[in-house]
């Protein structure tokens, strides 16, 4: 690696520096907080572009890069020291659970480059999925609809729909039974 010809020049962060520094304040003060309740993060998440569905539960200690990068969708749960870090979007689906200090990482870089060269991928978490505790969610993949990634596994690859994956890598252990009817 030659980090002295890093160049991060090409990435955008999407808004101006000076709204990623009140973001940052902000966020320190209203989501990261231990003060219970939802509706409050509800409505500073989407004061800086998020887009958040109706019913979504957040608990204290969320951590979000870009809210502006950021959808969920209905009904989902965000859990404690939940770390969204989307260089890139992340899209979670509805009905889904994120549990207590999941990462979901979209930033990575390019070992094969001398510089170093950052590379950021979305993240989809699709309707009816659950990302267990403690685990990670790598840049580029999508956690398929229904699909379960187990207590402190780590994906790498995209998970196919209504399994269970587990591991690291992760890997599918199992099918997950799927209801007969998923309402949306």
């Amino acid at each position: 690696m030659r980090l002295d010809t890093y160049d991060n020049s090409r990435f955008s962060r999407g808004k101006p520096h000076w709204i990623e520094c009140l973001w940052i304040f902000v966020q320190w003060l209203a989501i990261r907080s231990p003060v219970p309740g939802s509706a409050h993060r509800r409505f500073v998440l989407r004061m800086f572009g998020a887009r958040v569905g109706s019913g979504v539960t957040i608990k204290p200690g969320l951590r979000v890069k870009f809210p502006w990068r950021l959808t969920v969708g209905d009904h989902s749960w965000l859990g404690e020291d939940v770390w969204i870090d989307n260089l890139a979007e992340v899209a979670i689906g509805s009905h889904c659970c994120i549990s207590q200090g999941v990462y979901l990482c979209t930033g990575n870089h390019d070992w094969t480059t001398p510089a170093f060269d950052l590379r950021a991928e979305p993240i989809t978490v699709c309707d009816n999925a659950w990302i267990a505790a403690r685990a990670v969610v790598a840049p580029g993949v999508t956690i398929s609809e229904g699909s379960i990634l187990a207590l402190g596994s780590i994906a790498t690859r995209t998970t196919s729909p209504w399994t269970i994956n587990s591991g690291n890598p992760a890997k599918p252990m199992k099918e997950r039974p799927q209801p007969s009817s998923v309402s949306a």
